[in-house]
């Protein structure tokens, strides 16, 4: 996967997050779960990114970290939805594989970007 293509990705997956939070129940557990994975998912694109700017070998390293745990966060997030049953795994499942996914992907690129350094 390209650098862009990755861009483009981590976009889409805040985007669709995005969407999941806006339908989520009105109530408190929805509302303070929402917040805390409409952070973190928007934030895999935004510090990717910031990652693929980044001004050093080290810089970069270091934002890939952050985006590995905020893939990871969103991870959880995704997970507290359905075992908190604020909403039914069928509708969740598929975010959160790309959000493991994403994990995966980060972790092992900051892993080949330390080995290139």
């Amino acid at each position: 996967m390209t650098p862009d293509e990755l861009k483009d990705g981590t976009k889409q997956f805040g985007l669709r997050v995005i969407r999941l939070v806006e339908s989520l129940p009105k109530t408190k557990t929805a509302t303070v779960i929402g917040n805390q994975l409409l952070r973190c998912a928007t934030s895999v694109g935004a510090n990717y990114r910031a990652a693929c700017r980044g001004r050093s070998k080290a810089e970069f390293i270091a934002k890939l970290g952050i985006v590995e745990e905020e893939a990871d966060e969103s991870a959880y997030w995704l997970e507290m939805l359905i075992e908190a049953k604020v909403l039914k795994p069928d509708l969740v499942t598929q975010l959160h594989t790309e959000a493991e996914e994403l994990t995966a992907i980060m972790a092992k690129s900051r892993q080949t970007a330390k080995q290139k350094k």
